[in-house]
Order: structure tokens, then sequence, then C-alpha cells
């Protein structure tokens, strides 16, 4: 295990462009050929495209962090210390400029530094999925100075050793890494596949007549339903109406009485979050693309592409929510990003 793993899919979630306008597409092909640029090496010219793309648009959040990315495969670490850092400081609420930073600390073995950077991050968005493997991580390494230091006090303490080869391993050679950052490839919808029905279970064995058993019943089959999961869709259409609209009342409702918030927050500290941010902004804008649902019974869970854009942000992400239906209507009951 590497001590930070390199996932394009997660680690410093690429903030997209919405490809809503022909402007917004006009700027995911700079977004793209900056990032292009800088996956074939060609440093210099990637940030010759983003500064003169910046000389236009200061405060775009994600052409900066794709600068940064560049400055930092450049060997530029100061630099791109510098762009995350003023990143963090314009725009609080964004967890991958602190997610970065976290990696660039990482590099320079500064791990209470990088330890706080993630935690900054998961403080902006608990279930960013790669600052808590991130953190995991950070914590594997001061797990093994720690188990080392009691070594070199103690030698003779048997019981450390078999724990700090676990840390080591855990923490692996210590090596952080950045990925390339991309717009969002689109999303091809793939129906879910069709189950298979499961073979009647055979008879159960005989037992004494004081130890009567009951058959194993058979496994739940997943059968897909159109109907249910164009109800679904309705209702997920109508929570993104009500965020875009900032329509308090009906976006809580989408969630139902057993919703379980990201990070142990209580429900009434998660709504008063949400109510902050959503109220903050001033103007809202959210997009789905390549939507799945698949419906168990009352049970149904929904992966898409969530484009959001607020306040000149535009944050791309693969999002993944269960949904429960209660009487006649489907109430969200978890929501992650990943998946």
């Amino acid at each position: 295990m590497k001590f930070f793993r390199s996932r394009l899919s997660y680690a410093m979630v690429l903030l997209a462009a919405v490809l809503s306008l022909m402007a917004a597409g006009a700027h995911a092909d700079e977004y793209s050929d900056v990032a292009q640029l800088t996956r074939d090496g060609k440093f210099a010219e990637a940030l010759t495209r983003a500064d003169r793309f910046l000389s236009n648009k200061p405060r775009d959040a994600q052409m900066r962090l794709l600068k940064g990315v560049a400055q930092r495969d450049a060997g530029k670490t100061a630099d791109a210390i510098s762009t995350f850092t003023r990143l963090t400081e314009e725009f609080p609420e964004l967890p991958e400029p602190y997610n970065n930073l976290g990696v660039l600390y990482a590099d320079q073995n500064q791990i209470d530094k990088a330890r706080a950077a993630f935690e900054a991050a998961l403080r902006t968005h608990p279930s960013y999925a790669t600052a808590h493997e991130n953190l995991g991580d950070v914590y594997a390494k001061l797990s093994s100075t720690a188990y080392s230091k009691a070594l070199q006090i103690e030698g003779a303490n048997a019981a450390v050793t078999p724990k700090l080869t676990l840390s080591r391993q855990l923490a692996g050679p210590g090596q952080a890494k950045i990925v390339t950052v991309a717009p969002a490839a689109p999303v091809t919808p793939v129906p879910p596949p069709v189950p298979s029905v499961p073979s009647v279970p055979s008879a159960p064995a005989r037992e004494p007549a004081t130890q009567t058993k009951a058959p194993p019943e058979p496994a739940p089959v997943k059968v897909p339903n159109d109907a249910a999961a164009r109800e679904v869709e309705a209702a997920l259409q109508g929570w993104v109406a009500a965020w875009s609209s900032k329509d308090l009342k009906a976006y809580f409702n989408a969630y139902g009485k057993d919703f379980s918030p990201a990070g142990g927050a209580s429900r009434s500290a998660w709504e008063a979050e949400r109510r902050s941010r959503i109220e903050g902004k001033a103007k809202i804008s959210v997009r789905l693309e390549g939507l799945q649902v698949v419906v168990n019974g009352n049970k149904a869970t929904a992966k898409f592409r969530q484009d959001y854009r607020a306040n000149g942000i535009a944050i791309s992400s693969r999002k993944t929510m269960e949904w429960v239906k209660t009487g006649n209507n489907w109430k969200i009951v978890r929501e992650a990003v990943g998946g």
C-alpha cells in the first residue's frame, strides 16, 4: 500500500465545467487542454495557457486548481502550495484545495501540516472519501514513527515490534502522489443487469422431532421496476429543482426521517449547515448526468454525475443516493460522493 494512492476517479475531486451553454463548453475545452498538456509533461505550455485564461477570469477556481497541479508536477512545489493556499482562503467551502495541500505537505514529510489540511477538507465536506483515505494514511505514518521511537527507548518491548511492522505496511514507502486533473468525462448510462431467478431451495435434512427447522428462505431478488424507477427519478428531479431554486422546505422534505448525514453529524446540525450554504449563494445551478436507478422492493439506489455551479464555482462529482419508499413518497436516507 502506498502512502497516498493515486485515483483518477476520486483523489482531488476534479472541478469540471458545467456543459450547459456554449461558453461553458468552450471553457471545458480550455480546462481539458491544460490538463492534457500537464499529463504530457508540457508544463511550461500548460502554465502559459492557464495564465492566459486567468488573465480574463482570475477567480476561476477550476483553472487555478489545474494550474496548481501543473506547478506541482513541474517541480514548483512552493508555487503550487501558494496557489492552493490562496484557493482555500478565497473558497473556504471547497475541500479539494485543502486535500491538495495535504498531499504537497506529505511530499515534504510535513506530516502535521498534512494532517491539518486533510482535516480541514473533511470539515468542509465530511463525505469526501479521498481525504478520509489520505488522513488514514497520515495516521499510519504517525503511528509508524511513534512505534519506532518506542523501540529506540525500550528495545526489549516485544509488543511494539508487530505493531511497528503493521503500521509500516499501512504507511508504505511514504511517497505522496497527486493525480492529473481533467474535466469529467460524460457518463454513458448502463441499464441494470436482469437478475437470474434463484434456484428452488432443496428440502431440509430430516431432523429429530424435537429439533424441527424451517427450510432456508431464498435470497431476495432485485427485480428492475420501471414504474418505481420513474418515481425515484421524479423525486430526484424534485430534489434538484428545490436545491436550484433554494426552496429549503421542499429540499429538506426530500430527506426521510431516517436520513443519516455523512460524518456522523446530527440531523439538526446538518440542516443548519446546509441552510447556511444554500442561503449564502446568489444563484445555484444543479444538473444530473448518467442517471442509473436500481429498485429493490421499497428501496432504491440512484447513481449519477452531479454538476454544480454557484457564485462562479463549478464542481462535478459522482454521487450515490439511497432511497426508501414511505407511503406513496420516495425519500432520501443516505447520500455519498463517489460510487
